[in-house]
C-alpha cells in the first residue's frame, strides 16, 4: 500500500477514543517524519478530503501542517485556503490542542497565504475562531492573538480586532506576543478613534521589561506621543519608575521629531505646529504615521475652543475662528459642532446672529445607566485585585524568584528595582 494511503487509513481508524488518538499520536510523529510529503503535493487536496476535519482533526492536522511547510505559490494558495479555513472552523479543541505549536504553525501559514493573495479579510473569522479554540482561558495571550490582530488591521476589520482587546490577560508563553498584541491593538483602538484605551495599549508596550531597545517599542513610542496629545493635549517625556531603565534612557534618542513636535504643539500656536509638520513630513510618512500626525494639528483647534469655554459663556463664531486661527466662521461652527456631537463641549449655536453659548456638563451621575457604569467598573476592579493577589502569593513562594531576590537583595534598592528580562525580538 502507498505510504500517504496506509497513513490516511490508520488516522481513519485511530480518531474514536482518547487512547486511540493518543496512539495516533506517536504514530504522526513518525509518519510525517517519514513520509516525503512534498512528492504528494498535488494530490493532498484529494487526499484530504478522505479525512473528516471534525473527527480526524489531529491527523488532519499533520498531514496539512507537513504539506504547506513549503513556500505555495498563488494558485496554491487559493487552492489551500479553503481547506484551511473549513478544518480551523470544524476542527476539534481536544484534538488540535495535542498539537498545539503546529496548530499555530497552521494558522500562521493561513494569515501568510491571505495576505500574498491580498485578501486580508479572508482570514480573519478563522483566526479569531483559532484564537479561541487554542486559549485554554481567556487570560492566557497566544501567539495567534497578535496575528490576528495584524489581519484585522489590514483589512481594516477595526471592530472585529477590538472583540478580544477586553480580555484581561495575565498568562504569556513569548515576551514578543504580548510587544506585538498590545502594539497591535493600540493601533487598532487608534482606527476606531477610541484613543484613550489605545493610550492604555501602548503605555503597556513602552513600560514593558526588556533588557535591550526593540523596534515594537519604539514605534510604539512614537504612536504614544502623537495619541497623548490628541487624547490630553500634552506630553511628558519622563516615563514611570517601574519601565525598564533601558527604555527610560534609550527611547527618546529614537524619537526626537516626536518629542519636538510634541513641544511644538505645548505652545498652543497652530502655525509653530505645520511648520514642523511641514519640516518632518518625510520621517512621519516613513513612520505611517502621517495621518495620526494630522489629527494631532486638528485636535489642537478643538483643545483651544476647549479653553475658550473655561473663559467666555458666549463668543461669535467669528471670535472663535479668529482666536483658535480657523479660516472663516463656517470652519469654526464646523468644528464647534463636531465637538458637541462628540461630548467634547456642551454648547448651543444661534444660527441668527452666529453666536455660540457655552454651556455647564449635563450629567448629574445619577441615571441608572450611571450607576451600572460605576458598578460593572467597581466590580471589573475588585476581580482584577483578587487576581493580583493570587498572582502576588505565587510569585512570592516560587523558589527561583526567591532565590534571585536573595542574590540582587544587596546590589539594589528596592524602590527603584527593576528586573530586566531577555527578550529575543
Amino acid at each position: 500500500m502507498d505510504p500517504m494511503e496506509a497513513l490516511i487509513t490508520q488516522i481513519q481508524g485511530l480518531s474514536s477514543s482518547a487512547a486511540d488518538i493518543s496512539r495516533l499520536h506517536t504514530i504522526l510523529k513518525q509518519s510525517t517524519a517519514d513520509v516525503s510529503l512534498r512528492s504528494y503535493s498535488d494530490h493532498l487536496p484529494s487526499l484530504l478530503s478522505n479525512l473528516d476535519p471534525s473527527l480526524h482533526s489531529l491527523g488532519f492536522l499533520f498531514i496539512l501542517d507537513a504539506s504547506i511547510a513549503f513556500p505555495l505559490s498563488k494558485p496554491q494558495a487559493e487552492l489551500f485556503v479553503p481547506i484551511l479555513t473549513t478544518f480551523i472552523d470544524a476542527c476539534s479543541v481536544e484534538q488540535i490542542q495535542l498539537a498545539p505549536d503546529k496548530f499555530i504553525s497552521v494558522c500562521k501559514k493561513l494569515k501568510d497565504q491571505v495576505v500574498l493573495l491580498e485578501a486580508p479579510i479572508r482570514g480573519v473569522a478563522p483566526m479569531l475562531t483559532a484564537v479561541r479554540k487554542l486559549q485554554v482561558s481567556t487570560e492566557r495571550l497566544t501567539p495567534l492573538h497578535p496575528e490576528f490582530l495584524l489581519l484585522c488591521l489590514l483589512s481594516k476589520c477595526y471592530k472585529t480586532g477590538l472583540s478580544i482587546l477586553d480580555d484581561d490577560i495575565f498568562e504569556v508563553d513569548q515576551p514578543r506576543d504580548l510587544f506585538l498584541f498590545f502594539y497591535y491593538g493600540g493601533m487598532i483602538c487608534i482606527g476606531q478613534k477610541r484613543f484613550q484605551k489605545a493610550l492604555d495599549l501602548l503605555h503597556n508596550v513602552v513600560t514593558a521589561p526588556m533588557s535591550t531597545l526593540n523596534a515594537i517599542a519604539v514605534e510604539a513610542y512614537k504612536k504614544y506621543i502623537l495619541v497623548s496629545l490628541i487624547r490630553h493635549g500634552q506630553f511628558s517625556t519622563t516615563l514611570p519608575k517601574y519601565s525598564s531603565s533601558v527604555a527610560q534612557r534609550n527611547l527618546k534618542n529614537f524619537c526626537q521629531p516626536y518629542i519636538d513636535f510634541a513641544n511644538s504643539y505645548s505652545t498652543g500656536k497652530i502655525a509653530v505646529l505645520e511648520e514642523h509638520v511641514q519640516a518632518n513630513t518625510d520621517k512621519f510618512e516613513s513612520d505611517n504615521n502621517l495621518g495620526l500626525v494630522k489629527q494631532v494639528v486638528s485636535s489642537m483647534y478643538k483643545r483651544n475652543i476647549q479653553r475658550l469655554t473655561q473663559t467666555y459663556l458666549t463668543l461669535s463664531l467669528q471670535d472663535i475662528a479668529n482666536t483658535v486661527q480657523l479660516n472663516s466662521p463656517k470652519d469654526a461652527e464646523m468644528h464647534v459642532l463636531q465637538m458637541i456631537q462628540d461630548g467634547e463641549i456642551y454648547a448651543m449655536i444661534n444660527q441668527k446672529d452666529g453666536m455660540v453659548s457655552f454651556l455647564e456638563d449635563p450629567e448629574q451621575y445619577k441615571t441608572c445607566e450611571m450607576i451600572e457604569h460605576i458598578d460593572s467598573s467597581i466590580q471589573r476592579v475588585m476581580a482584577l485585585s483578587r487576581k493580583l493577589t493570587t498572582v502576588d502569593e505565587q510569585i512570592s513562594c516560587d523558589p527561583m524568584y526567591l532565590s534571585k531576590v536573595g542574590r540582587e537583595r544587596q546590589r539594589y534598592d528596592f524602590d527603584d528595582f527593576d528586573v530586566p528580562q531577555k527578550f529575543n525580538i
